[in-house]
């Protein structure tokens, strides 16, 4: 059998945002797999819920297809498409399933493009949001885009808020506004305007439509705060009903008016785990649905209402696999575990079924269906593939820290020899507070990584989601000691097995991985070499860059860099990287807007002033999300030249450094235009 390799990246295809019809028949996902080096094709499929047959395609292999909705009655679907736009921006689609069958038909042609798309309860209207200008809205761009329209970048570019950029891209005046959509007519109604966000519309009744509206505080970008708005489609009026906070929006309403939303404490909201409330409107009285719950809602699938509209669904993180969860609406009881398992990235509730995508440790991603006990496979997207090649299945390990017990996992090459010794490479999540299972994002990289002959470690150290408040909140005002001391018990646990050479462990991360990677080459001189990615290497420095994630260090730490300067400066791996003498490779994204790139050239810097084998390597057009959603060229190239830094020092594999190397050497895009030249 053939060994995974990092080009590998481009042969897998990966499901997300699954939808059972009305019937339940079938549910409808979107399967999305690279497409060249600097893009994805993503189109929506349509499985059978009973599995009798497999997986078609449902729209054009054209554009990149996302949010595919069901139609109450199930005659149609709605789904935004950057087919046939030039500047990809999503537009709103219609296509017709009622047995006569047609081409999907664009209703939409707005400037700021179409996201969070939901259908009225009759059928008879579609609700979305966009990203515009108060100058669109004036010039009714937002409406409908004139042939003619080019938009310009700023020059200058004049900043007035707190928080002016994200992703990869500069607001540049934009504001998230909600708009309506009448199906039959093709008539658009503008809800929303002012200089302030809304988002997650969500319908109630077929006369109320539910939002959010980010305009609290004198700094709404400096407030975690929001209103939950209520807006008659009959009347046009607005009315701000309830208050609540956190991250973000998510809301889940029913046709009586009850709504599940998610809440944050704002006290130190970084480091506090998010909860289910759901307010009654009628009664006005609110319930705490997740008060007994030791676990945070994770992003895997936003809360939602049963078919019967008496018990909400949701998902956490939970002790190295996702959970999906169900409570009732008035908190009754308490919330009861439908599912545990694998590394599930969305789920939709259906009458006795529920629809989840997820990856597991023996494949990067599928779409399964659970009907009462059952679980039923409905697609194996890269059969082929996985035929092909050796997985290998990640052996859990429970270990003690001075701290107490922590989860990981080690991976072990293909035609692994207990009687051989291997090097050994460690790698640490991001977040801080995220939680790592055996699959997930991290799949094709952990099994690269065991593919090219090295026992793999990685855990959930103190400061993870997934096993607690407390120990999520273990690491406040210590990310670094802390994780550290976690990260290193383990390593110290697999090092001692016979077959692990300890003498040549290698560290890599990316985001809080980057940090303590970066941490902890600064603390000892235990790994022979590391590659630090994305990381946050001074605190102040990030504090004043990066995106709303300055709230880290305001939850995290309890402080700010006027406050206390100096303890920042001790906490930033930048004030110990004169002690570095690890052989350090530095990664970071030009675009990214969350751990802004001149922390990293800093900490680049003072290595190479002291002497430090190091590189920096940046990938353009790339924001924070490079490992996970990036350009599928950059995506191969980031693991081949983590492979090619580690092999450089390692006495298992005859390879010299990467610095001593051809630039492109060892990386297939060199491979590619070699055999271009040919």
């Amino acid at each position: 059998m053939d060994h995974i390799q990092a080009s590998d990246f481009h042969d897998l295809a990966k499901p997300s945002d699954p939808r059972v019809a009305p019937d339940g028949d079938h549910v409808a996902f979107v399967r999305s797999e690279p497409d060249e080096d600097d893009a994805y094709e993503s189109t929506v499929y349509v499985a059978p819920t009973d599995g009798d047959d497999d997986a078609r395609r449902l729209t054009l292999e054209e554009g990149s297809d996302a949010e595919p909705r069901f139609s109450p009655s199930g005659d149609r679907l709605a789904f935004t498409s950057t087919r046939g736009k030039d500047d990809d921006t999503q537009q709103l689609w219609l296509l017709p399933l009622d047995g006569v069958g047609g081409e999907a038909e664009q209703v939409t042609d707005v400037v700021g493009g179409v996201n969070a798309i939901t259908w009225s309860p009759d059928g008879s209207r579609i609700a979305f949001a966009q990203s515009v200008t108060a100058e669109d809205q004036e010039e009714d761009r937002d409406l409908e885009v004139p042939e003619e329209y080019e938009p310009e970048d700023p020059d200058p570019r004049v900043i007035d808020r707190t928080v002016y950029r994200t992703g990869t891209k500069y607001f540049d005046g934009k504001r998230s506004q909600v708009y309506v959509l009448d199906v039959e007519s093709g008539d658009l109604t503008r809800v929303t305007d002012g200089d302030h966000d809304h988002a997650a519309p969500t319908w109630g009744d077929d006369e109320t439509l539910y939002f959010t509206a980010k305009k609290v505080g004198d700094d709404p970008d400096d407030d975690y705060r929001f209103d939950i708005v209520a807006y008659d489609t009959d009347s046009g009026d607005t009315e701000d009903i309830h208050r609540t906070s956190g991250w973000g929006a998510s809301l889940a309403v029913t046709e009586d008016h009850r709504i599940a939303y998610t809440y944050t404490d704002e006290e130190q909201a970084s480091i506090q785990q998010t909860e289910l409330h759901v307010y009654d409107r009628a009664a006005d009285e609110t319930f705490d649905l997740t008060a007994s719950l030791d676990r945070t809602l994770g992003y895997e699938a936003a809360p939602q209402w049963g078919p019967d509209e008496e018990r909400v669904f949701f998902a956490t993180p939970d002790e190295g696999a996702t959970s999906l969860w169900s409570a009732p609406g008035d908190a009754s009881t308490e919330p009861e575990r439908e599912y545990r398992g694998g590394s599930v990235n969305g789920a939709h509730v259906a009458d006795d079924i529920i629809a989840v995508t997820k990856s597991e440790w023996d494949h990067p991603g599928d779409l399964f269906v659970l009907d009462g006990s059952e679980e039923r496979r409905l697609t194996r997207l890269n059969e082929a593939y996985l035929d092909s090649v050796e997985v290998r299945e990640p052996e859990p390990l429970a270990f003690e820290s001075e701290q107490g017990p922590v989860e990981g996992w080690v991976l072990t090459p293909p035609e692994f020899d207990e009687n051989e010794t291997y090097p050994l490479a460690v790698e640490v999540h991001g977040g801080p507070h995220a939680m790592w299972t055996t699959s997930g994002t991290m799949w094709h990289e952990f099994q690269t990584l065991a593919a090219r002959g090295y026992v793999v470690f990685w855990s959930n150290p103190r400061g993870s989601t997934g096993f607690g408040e407390e120990f999520m909140q273990a690491i406040e005002r210590n990310w670094g000691d802390v994780t550290l001391t976690d990260v290193m018990a383990g390593v110290e646990e697999v090092a001692s097995r016979e077959y692990v050479d300890e003498t040549n462990a290698f560290l890599t991360g990316g985001s809080f991985g980057g940090y303590m990677t970066s941490w902890a080459v600064g603390q000892t001189d235990y790994f022979r070499g590391a590659v630090s990615q994305r990381g946050v290497y001074d605190f102040t420095g990030f504090y004043g860059s990066t995106d709303g994630a300055y709230k880290l260090v305001e939850g995290d730490y309890d402080t700010t860099p006027w406050e206390e300067p100096e303890f920042l400066w001790e906490h930033s791996p930048v004030a110990h990287a004169e002690n570095v003498e690890t052989p350090t490779l530095v990664l970071h994204s030009d675009r990214d807007y969350r751990t802004p790139d001149n922390t990293a050239e800093l900490y680049h810097r003072i290595l190479r002033k002291h002497g430090v084998d190091t590189r920096l390597v940046r990938y353009p057009r790339e924001g924070h999300e490079l490992s996970r959603s990036g350009e599928p060229a950059h995506i191969v190239d980031r693991i081949e030249r983590i492979v090619r830094w580690f092999d450089g020092y390692s006495e298992h594999h005859d390879a010299e450094r990467a610095l001593d190397r051809p630039d492109d050497d060892g990386l297939s895009a060199g491979e590619d235009d070699e055999e271009d030249e040919e």
